[in-house]
C-alpha cells in the first residue's frame, strides 16, 4: 500500500469505560497498520479508565490521553464535543484519514490496514467501517446496518471529505447528517461485512433501553426523515425491540415531543430529501425482499 494511506489518526472521548478499555487499547496497539497518532479524551472519568489508558500512552509514544471535564453521558452531544476537543491536539501533523473510535470495541489486527485499502481502491469512498456484533442471547450476532451507513462506533473519514461536510456536528443524529452531508458532497458512503469488530458494550446499556429508544424517535424528526418509513420503524420496535411494546412507545413520544414544541430539525431542504430519499430507496428493498424477487 502506497505510504499516504497510510498516514491516519484517531480521536477517541472516552468516560467510565474501564470494564472494556484494555481491550480497544490492546486492539489498536496491534493493528498491522498503525496510526500515526492516538487522541484518547477522557471526558470526565470517575473510575479507573485514566489510569489503564495512561498505561499504555506510556508504552506507546503515539498514544496521548488528555483531559476535558464533562457533565452526564449524553450521546452524540458531549462524544462529539470531545471529539472535537481531540481535534487540536492534531495541529502538527499531516495525515490523509481520521477515524472516530469508541473505547468498548474489539477490532481484529487487520482492520485498519483492509479499510485504508478499500479507501486507496475508490477514491470517491469519503466514510466507511466495518460491521459490529454484539452478544444477544448468548452468542456474538452482527447488527445490520443500513448499506450506507458506517458504524459511529468506528468511523473512518478521509479528511478531504470530513472537511468538506464541516466535521461531525455536536448534536444527537451526528452520524447520520455526516453521511447525507457527504453523499451531497460526492462522496460514498458505506460499511464492509468482512470487517468484523466486537461491541462489548451493547446499545442502550450506557443510558439505558428507554432513553435509547427515546434518543432514536428525537434523531428520526431532527434528521427530517419520513412519517411513512417512521411508522414502519414503530411497528418493528412494538415486536422486535427492548424493552417489548414500550420502546416502540418511548420512540414514538422522542419523536412527537420535538415534532410539536415546533423544535428546528438538523437539516436543510435539500438534506432532508437527500435523507428520506434513501429510506425509501431501504423501504422498497425491504418490500422487494418480503416478496421474495432476486434483483
Amino acid at each position: 500500500m502506497d505510504e499516504q494511506f497510510k498516514q491516519y489518526v484517531i480521536i477517541s472521548p472516552v468516560k467510565d469505560e474501564e470494564r472494556f478499555v484494555r481491550e480497544t487499547l490492546e486492539s489498536v496497539t496491534q493493528q498491522t497498520v498503525r496510526p500515526a497518532r492516538w487522541v484518547i479524551v477522557d471526558d470526565g472519568s470517575t473510575d479507573s479508565t485514566p489510569h489503564i489508558v495512561q498505561e499504555f500512552a506510556a508504552r506507546f509514544d503515539w498514544i496521548r490521553l488528555v483531559h476535558t471535564q464533562g457533565g452526564p453521558r449524553q450521546p452524540g452531544s458531549a462524544v462529539i464535543r470531545a471529539f472535537q476537543y481531540g481535534t487540536q491536539f492534531l495541529s502538527d501533523l499531516d495525515y490523509d484519514f481520521i477515524v472516530k473510535l469508541d473505547c468498548d470495541l474489539r477490532l481484529p489486527a487487520y482492520y485498519f490496514e483492509l479499510l485504508l485499502l478499500r479507501f486507496a481502491l475508490d477514491p470517491a469512498l469519503g466514510i466507511a467501517s466495518g460491521v459490529y456484533q454484539e452478544k444477544k442471547r448468548g452468542r456474538m450476532q452482527i447488527v445490520p446496518m443500513p448499506k450506507y451507513h458506517a458504524a459511529g462506533a468506528s468511523k473512518l473519514l478521509r479528511r478531504k471529505c470530513f472537511e468538506d461536510i464541516g466535521g461531525f456536528i455536536p448534536e444527537r443524529g451526528w452520524d447520520t447528517l455526516d453521511e447525507v452531508r457527504a453523499h451531497l458532497h460526492g462522496w460514498k458512503t458505506c460499511h464492509f461485512s468482512d470487517l468484523v469488530m466486537d461491541h462489548l458494550k451493547p446499545e442502550g446499556t450506557g443510558i439505558g433501553w428507554m432513553r435509547t429508544n427515546i434518543m432514536h424517535g428525537e434523531i428520526y424528526y431532527k434528521t427530517g426523515g419520513s412519517l411513512l418509513f417512521f411508522l414502519g420503524k414503530l411497528a418493528a420496535r412494538a415486536i422486535h425491540g427492548r424493552p417489548f411494546v414500550f420502546g416502540s412507545a418511548a420512540m414514538l413520544y422522542g419523536f412527537a415531543a420535538p415534532y410539536f414544541q415546533g423544535t428546528k430539525r438538523l437539516v436543510n431542504a435539500e438534506e432532508a430529501r437527500h435523507y428520506r430519499s434513501l429510506l425509501n430507496q431501504r423501504l422498497l428493498e425491504g418490500m422487494k425482499r418480503g416478496l421474495g424477487r432476486t434483483y
